[in-house]
């Protein structure tokens, strides 16, 4: 429903007068907008910056600063941030209870990025793990699930969920998505839908006990991209068949989770991953059928193919966009 709509229907209802309706009618013609989200974005871009840098300065000068320097202002930088946080945060709660300044949950983020800086950098120096160096991801994860539902932060609970994935040996970046070794261990397409599933599970569970019931989009989201990243590359796989139930299922889940949620991204990425999944079925298919004699039908077809591939993809946007606006009246 759009503002002025939303304005008429106050004053029609004689929720406000008409006074007030001209008054805001003014305000909105002034053109002036708010910085908040702006100033949020360049803070948030702030502590990537940082951190990063904090990482580069580390790389480049590792031989030259000393291993001990290094580990100490590392350490006194993370307590900084993680006393202001604990000093300005209201403390556990089950809700979604936030700070009063939202600078401060850039302040953990920067802690929590700095804590698995500094938990790697120990690793890889003195190898407090030993050799096994999934346990330093498994720690870094421990410390943002902490971070995460102590301080109520999403930014903090991706990158634990992101750790948990590393842990089990996949990674989810764009470039992993071309090179990940999960298409060339296939057990790692079985490791990766068991987290997915337990994810979408510890969602339910939270949801239930009324456990931080905000995190599950987090959740749900993270799911996702473990399960069709998972049976994209099972598709591949001799065991196909199985992948193809268990990508209908995941497809037809997150189509509905989508509706549910009205979550535009949920629902992008199902279609996409979904057409993939069934482009490499049709494929598959594809080799039990002698298509030397449809070559030429094939290519007529194929242009064809595409084009209604992306006229269907932007209808089921636009539906789903107008689903979205009617349910929000």
């Amino acid at each position: 429903m759009k503002q002025e709509e939303i304005l008429q229907k106050l004053l029609d209802e004689n929720l406000i007068t008409q006074e007030q309706s001209d008054t805001v009618k003014q305000y909105r013609s002034l053109g002036i907008f708010s910085l908040h989200n702006e100033l949020l974005f360049l803070l948030y871009l702030s502590v990537l910056l940082f951190t990063t840098g904090v990482g580069t300065l580390i790389y480049k000068n590792i031989d030259t600063i000393g291993h001990s320097i290094i580990l100490a202002v590392l350490f006194l930088i993370t307590t900084v941030c993680f006393y202001f946080s604990f000093k300005k945060s209201k403390g556990f709660s089950k809700e979604d209870v936030d700070f009063e300044n939202p600078v401060y949950n850039y302040l953990v983020l920067m802690g929590t990025i700095l804590s698995c800086i500094f938990v790697g950098y120990l690793q890889f120096q003195y190898t407090i793990f030993g050799t096994d160096y999934s346990l330093t991801t498994l720690f870094s994860a421990i410390i943002g699930f902490c971070c995460a539902y102590y301080f109520n932060n999403k930014s903090a609970l991706s990158i634990a969920i992101t750790g948990l994935a590393a842990t089990i040996g996949i990674t989810i970046t764009p470039k992993a998505l071309l090179e990940n070794d999960i298409y060339n261990h296939p057990m790692l397409s079985y490791y990766g839908l068991a987290l997915g599933i337990l994810l979408i599970a510890w969602s339910y569970y939270s949801e239930k006990i009324g456990l931080k019931k905000h995190f599950g989009f987090v959740f749900l989201t993270f799911a996702l991209h473990l399960i069709s990243i998972c049976c994209i590359a099972g598709l591949l796989e001799y065991y196909w068949l199985i992948f193809v139930i268990l990508m209908a299922a995941s497809t037809y889940y997150f189509y509905q989770i989508s509706y549910k949620t009205h979550a535009v991204s949920v629902f992008t990425f199902t279609l996409i991953y979904g057409y993939i999944g069934f482009n490499i079925f049709l494929y598959k298919l594809s080799s039990y059928i002698d298509f030397n004699l449809f070559t030429e039908l094939m290519i007529i077809i194929t242009p064809f193919y595409i084009i209604a591939s992306i006229i269907l993809f932007i209808k089921l946007i636009k539906q789903f966009n107008k689903h979205s606006h009617d349910r929000s009246k």
